[in-house]
């Protein structure tokens, strides 16, 4: 049977993004305030037809504020919003070509499952053999097929969240907002289910912006990242791009863990602020005022660049995280794998209170100008 989902759709199966790549949302000058308090600075953004894009901070950074401009259900204070090319700023929630999925599913409980997801057809006047007919591609799709006839009210968490997306996607919208959807599941769970709706936006094609806080989340769902904070951008790119290569002290932080390590640039060396001196990348900014290396590219070595004491271990399963001491009060966070962490170089066991010397590639090592960051976002904007 044709998928009604999937047929018409030119989105490719991999997204591409670029600066000729088609949009399917466009923000310019976006700004929200709330009498004195301004949820949103002069926001631009630019989401590429067809991909998968995170909108990603703490609570109250203006990811949900964005989201819901872009759905119409809050108007900005100043500013534009474009879907498919077309100015929707002035246009209701219902003459958009978005559909929107809550954490809190909003199904009706008085309607079983085909019903549920029939029901935009049904206030369309679809025919009902058609609206029928897409709704079960629709559960279909969701892995829900054999539920149509099911009461709302015995479904699980996560069945009702699979209903919610099937009957925002039954209409084919150009963008699918998600507000947050797997928030209230349990994490093996809610890990399932990111899997599944990555897998179902690769099949119809159609752009999804997902908000969430959850940082890991964002990671493996997302084409591309937007961080948000104090309702400004500030870096977007792909997963691996922002935490390889973090723009800021609080994408550093804010993306995995970070040892962030001050200190001043001259040449290829790079001089720390208790006196020890590392490797830098020649390419790196002369006015390199840190370097943020991640803790899994620390490791132990016979000759190591610096010394470390061993104040803390703790097994994770696959990974074991030790912390270490290095003179003064600076800390560091080793990352490695467990079957390894538990010894040093010759075989014998690590001991907390044990000095060792760690050493990373120079490549590894990413520069930070702090000056430049209070300044400019990563797209070249005024914070």
């Amino acid at each position: 049977m044709t998928n009604l989902l999937v047929e018409d759709t030119t989105a490719s199966s991999q997204p591409i993004v670029s600066g000729r790549a088609k949009n399917a949302i466009e923000l310019r000058g976006i700004r929200k305030s709330y009498g004195d308090e301004v949820a949103l600075h002069e926001l631009d953004l630019d989401i590429v037809d067809g991909e998968f894009f995170c909108l990603l901070g703490p609570s109250g950074c203006g990811k949900t504020t964005t989201l819901n401009i872009i759905g119409g259900f809050v108007g900005a204070t100043a500013g534009v919003v474009s879907v498919a090319g077309v100015n929707v700023t002035k246009l209701p929630p219902n003459r958009r070509p978005i559909n929107t999925v809550f954490q809190s599913y909003a199904l009706f409980p008085h309607l079983n499952v085909i019903e549920n997801v029939a029901f935009g057809m049904r206030m369309a006047k679809v025919s009902k053999p058609e609206r029928l007919k897409r709704a079960q591609e629709a559960l279909d799709l969701v892995g829900l097929g054999t539920f149509s006839d099911r009461a709302v009210t015995k479904l699980s968490g996560g069945q009702a969240q699979r209903v919610a997306v099937a009957r925002a996607l039954v209409n084919k919208p150009k963008v699918l907002l998600l507000d947050e959807p797997l928030g209230a599941l349990d994490l093996k769970l809610r890990k399932r289910l990111q899997t599944e709706l990555s897998i179902i936006q690769r099949q119809v094609g159609t752009t999804f912006v997902f908000v969430t806080h959850d940082q890991e989340e964002a990671m493996g769902l997302a084409d591309r990242i937007a961080i948000l904070n104090g309702g400004r951008i500030e870096q977007i790119g792909t997963p691996e791009e922002i935490y390889r290569r973090p723009c800021s002290r609080y994408v550093a932080e804010f993306i995995g863990e970070s040892n962030i390590l001050p200190g001043r640039k001259e040449g290829d060396v790079f001089h720390l602020e208790n006196g020890a001196q590392v490797p830098i990348s020649g390419d790196a900014p002369e006015d390199t005022t840190s370097i943020v290396i991640r803790p899994e590219s620390l490791r132990i070595a016979a000759n190591g660049f610096i010394d470390a004491e061993i104040v803390s271990r703790a097994y994770l399963g696959a990974t074991t995280r030790i912390v270490m001491r290095l003179s003064g009060s600076e800390q560091l966070v080793v990352s490695s794998l467990s079957d390894h962490a538990l010894e040093d170089l010759d075989g014998t066991g690590l001991e907390i209170g044990q000095t060792v010397t760690l050493a990373w590639s120079t490549k590894a090592a990413h520069p930070l100008v702090e000056q430049l960051e209070k300044k400019e976002n990563h797209n070249g904007k005024s914070a």
